[in-house]
């Protein structure tokens, strides 16, 4: 793992089949080239956050380590989204599968193009909690410990349903 660092990355869908979509994008995380799956969190059900009427999101973390760039990894992670059938048409519009790089590493960046970290994952619940379940201690750079984040948080009609039924395993190594 020399010279990886650690991302945390959130990823939800709301569209077709959503377990489904979401354990074929963890695969596809762990193909990506000089990324390694850690861990992937408990699976939550939340109603959409803004936009149009829409079917509810099934969302959970992944934290991988990665050789990549995070110029890189979003190229990889908007790849993987277009393999899901995402269409980029509306803003907060429905989605076979939504990945948002939330931190990478300790880095931070006002690039437009990639906000390190995320912009709004201080404020979203559907990011928070399961990242907890996966590292109660950790930080989101700038923003602090995530638990006192998800202490603080104003769920502003966030629906957020912990799904134990629902499970999402790690990638199959390359023996298996």
């Amino acid at each position: 793992m020399s010279g990886r660092r650690r991302a945390v990355l959130s990823v939800g869908a709301n569209l077709g089949d959503r377990l489904g979509t979401l354990q074929g994008c963890v695969d596809a995380l762990g193909r990506l080239g000089e990324t390694e799956v850690l861990a992937v969190s408990p699976v939550y059900e939340t109603a959409p956050v803004g936009g149009p009427a829409q079917p509810d999101y099934l969302n959970a973390v992944v934290i991988v380590a990665t050789g990549l760039s995070p110029a890189g990894l979003l190229a990889g992670v908007n790849q993987i989204e277009a393999e899901f059938g995402r269409v980029r048409t509306q803003r907060f519009g429905p989605r076979t599968l939504d990945i948002d790089i939330i931190s990478f590493a300790e880095e931070t960046s006002a690039d437009p193009v990639l906000t390190l970290p995320h912009p709004r994952a201080h404020e979203r619940a559907f990011v928070l909690a399961p990242w907890h379940d996966l590292d109660p201690g950790a930080r989101l750079p700038g923003h602090g410990p995530v638990a006192d984040l998800l202490a603080g948080a104003d769920l502003g009609g966030q629906d957020l349903h912990r799904r134990p039924a629902l499970v999402l395993h790690l990638p199959a190594g390359p023996d298996q």
